[in-house]
């Protein structure tokens, strides 16, 4: 098993495997925190983040840039519901790396291209890569015995 995994309990596996969306934060050159909703994918124990075709702004992106620059970013995934007993978080501290080509690691593109259909029609092989290896987790639910997570429809 990777080390990685042995962070996260089973509910976390659940509520990131049941999650479209997380907030990645960076640490913008002047320290300020840099916060920008992902789409994801947990693979080997690392998190995949892919700087995809959608329309950006020109140049490097910022989130980029700062993981560059340094290399501890924040994933937040949660689940929101007006039943607050649902409410939970998992928050995962880790080491953020791009890697240059989407290839230099193509499990990551299968994952990502299987949870995201539109990544399907979408050229990532060329193109930039976020790889995050978790440290640390901290985490919230309601209750320890939350119902089960289902994924979004």
């Amino acid at each position: 098993m990777n080390h990685s995994l042995t962070l996260f309990s089973p509910w976390h596996i659940e509520l990131i495997a049941g999650s479209a969306v997380a907030r990645l934060a960076t640490i913008a050159a002047s320290g300020a925190p840099h916060l920008v909703p992902v789409c994801f994918a947990l693979v080997e124990g690392r998190f995949a983040i892919a700087v995809d075709e959608k329309p950006k702004r020109e140049g490097e992106l910022a989130r980029v840039r700062n993981i560059r620059r340094d290399g501890r970013v924040t994933l937040l995934i949660d689940r929101y519901a007006d039943d607050w007993e649902q409410l939970m978080w998992v928050r995962i501290d880790g080491s953020g790396r791009i890697l240059d080509r989407g290839d230099a690691w193509p499990e990551a593109l299968t994952a990502l291209r299987e949870k995201y259909p539109q990544y399907r029609s979408m050229e990532l092989e060329g193109r930039l890569l976020i790889a995050i290896t978790p440290l640390r987790v901290a985490s919230w639910r309601w209750h320890e015995a939350a119902p089960p997570i289902v994924p979004p429809a």
